[in-house]
């Protein structure tokens, strides 16, 4: 049960609007075989939008889809044999797990012979063999998660579409079934476009990201990329750098810069090329220290402080009014005051 039918998966100018609304942007983007790509950014950015297009649930506006030489975009959905996994699962509630995962391979009249010895495998991947006679209703959230996955790969697709399938679970079951997930790609050899808001999980699984906004693709790289070399400041908000200080250029020189502005003064990369005016200064929360370690220290006030077992996650006060962020796993409390520093080569400058 695995994707060997294809090199390339090619999205070529991919555009969809909606009357005047550009919901999709020109999206330029090859996936190789077995890879796994996640489509990443806030709701209304224009992910689950390209997605649906992939599936041809959506017409385009613009551009083609290619599967390596073959255009597919003006086949029907069920054409592009695409598997596809749904944020609320659409499980039959009438059918048995076996039933509704082989529901695809009878529609398609696999034989009864082969529909039960590709189920009887998919049931025993997702270990799910021993419910096979239960119903949707007697199963936890994450066992029907696993049935709609299994649903999906059962008919050996040429690739998996996965629209946000973990965003109706608790937290301790979403990190379960993302394991259970990259676990299951890796395994059947799948090629995977998956489709998240939430950056932590985008990060864990995929082998690319694909930062949008507004319809528009801002950033696509390796997760340590775009976590670590952001491309832009609207990629570094969305990748964790929480703090986003908005200050006035002192000096630049090649790579390096300082910004600075009330009570506050700081050395960092220089991302833009930026040489005058104002910039906007990102900091991760954990990338500040308490005490003054380096250069780049300023005090704060503290204002909330938040346990999170082995840290606290302090929201405090610039001398300016500004908030910052930062992690600690030293005791503070609200009024208190503390110097916090942090290393330059941790300090991007964007511009505004």
């Amino acid at each position: 049960m695995s994707d060997k039918g294809f090199t390339e998966l090619r999205l070529d100018g991919v555009s969809r609007s909606f009357g005047s609304a550009n919901a999709l942007k020109d999206l330029r983007l090859n996936i190789k075989g077995q890879e796994f790509v996640a489509l990443l950014g806030p709701s209304g950015c224009g992910k689950s939008t390209a997605l649906n297009c992939l599936a041809g649930l959506l017409p385009l506006s613009g551009g083609s889809i290619w599967i390596d030489e073959k255009r597919i975009d003006g086949l029907a959905p069920e054409a592009r044999g695409f598997g596809m996994v749904f944020q609320n699962y659409a499980l039959f509630p009438h059918m048995s797990v076996r039933a509704n995962i082989g529901f695809g391979l009878k529609m398609r009249r696999v034989s009864k012979v082969d529909t039960k010895r590709r189920v009887d495998e998919a049931l025993r991947l997702v270990q799910l063999t021993e419910h096979a006679s239960k119903f949707p209703a007697q199963l936890s959230g994450g066992q029907q998660q696993r049935v709609a996955i299994a649903r999906a790969v059962v008919l050996e697709p040429p690739v998996v579409l996965m629209d946000e399938p973990l965003s109706n679970l608790d937290a301790k079951l979403r990190i379960e079934m993302r394991m259970e997930i990259r676990r299951l790609h890796q395994t059947f050899g799948l090629t995977t476009v998956y489709v998240t808001h939430d950056q932590e999980e985008a990060l864990s699984l995929a082998d690319r990201l694909v930062v949008l906004r507004d319809g528009e693709v801002q950033q696509i790289g390796a997760p340590e990329e775009v976590y670590a070399q952001p491309a832009n400041g609207y990629v570094a908000s969305f990748m964790g750098y929480r703090n986003m200080l908005t200050l006035d250029v002192v000096s630049a020189d090649g790579s390096g810069i300082v910004v600075e502005g009330t009570g506050i003064r700081l050395s960092g990369t220089n991302r833009d090329g930026l040489t005058a005016g104002q910039a906007v200064t990102a900091i991760r929360p954990e990338d500040f220290v308490i005490g003054d370690v380096t250069a780049n220290s300023v005090e704060v006030t503290v204002e909330i402080v938040e346990y999170h077992g082995r840290e606290l996650s302090v929201s405090a006060r610039l001398p300016s009014g500004e908030p910052v962020y930062f992690r600690t796993d030293k005791r503070l409390a609200p009024g208190d005051t503390a110097k916090i520093s942090v290393p330059a080569e941790r300090v991007l400058v964007f511009a505004p």
